[in-house]
């Protein structure tokens, strides 16, 4: 299969199944769903050899008609703050979670194979200590034919948030990140809010 054109979607979820449920249900035109702060809850009980009441299945919200791609969290204080939702339809586009390249719980990076080539999709969320950014900026990684990194930055700066009237330094460090992945930034073709209180 060759694939032209992929429509994605990104939000932060906040922790809220019911927002990813209703993304995953009413999206499907979409290819590819980044979600920031997915909920991890409980699914289920299981047998267990060590406890009589079973253990907790942790997990996130699936559906038949996506496939989902998250980093394994090795406790429950390391549970993902980023996973991808792809569409079945682009299955044949041999998609993979390359956690060789990126192992962060704040960093995805997917590979895709399309035209004979290899191509990255990276997702990610800022925390308010900048982890990620830092994990960013230290890792050295050769890899190119990346096509987008999106996510939550957190990061106000009046480069792209007109009613914010101050520089960040952490833009400047995000800039320098997406240069080494010969990126650019994405200008909104509409002038919306880039930041919404979570009063909201």
């Amino acid at each position: 299969m060759i694939c032209d054109v992929l429509k994605l979607f990104s939000q932060n979820v906040h922790k809220n199944s019911l927002i990813v449920n209703t993304i995953l249900e009413t999206q499907m035109s979409f290819d590819i769903v980044f979600i920031q702060e997915p909920p991890w809850s409980t699914i289920c009980t299981i047998p267990s050899s060590t406890s009589s009441e079973g253990e907790e299945l942790v997990g996130v919200p699936h559906y038949p008609n996506w496939l989902t791609f998250s980093r394994t969290p090795t406790n429950q204080s390391d549970s993902p703050r980023v996973l991808t939702y792809i569409n079945i339809c682009i299955s044949c586009l041999h998609l993979s979670l390359q956690n060789d390249i990126f192992n962060h719980r704040d960093v995805s990076c997917i590979s895709f194979f399309n035209k004979r080539s290899i191509f990255f999709l990276i997702n990610v969320y800022l925390d308010s200590s900048q982890s990620a950014l830092k994990y960013l900026k230290d890792t050295e990684t050769n890899i190119h034919n990346i096509v987008i990194m999106t996510g939550d930055f957190n990061i106000r700066d009046s480069l792209w948030d007109s009613n914010f009237h101050f520089h960040s330094v952490h833009s400047d460090i995000l800039f320098n990140i997406a240069d080494s992945f010969s990126l650019a930034i994405s200008k909104p073709t509409e002038n919306l809010p880039t930041r919404f209180s979570d009063n909201d």
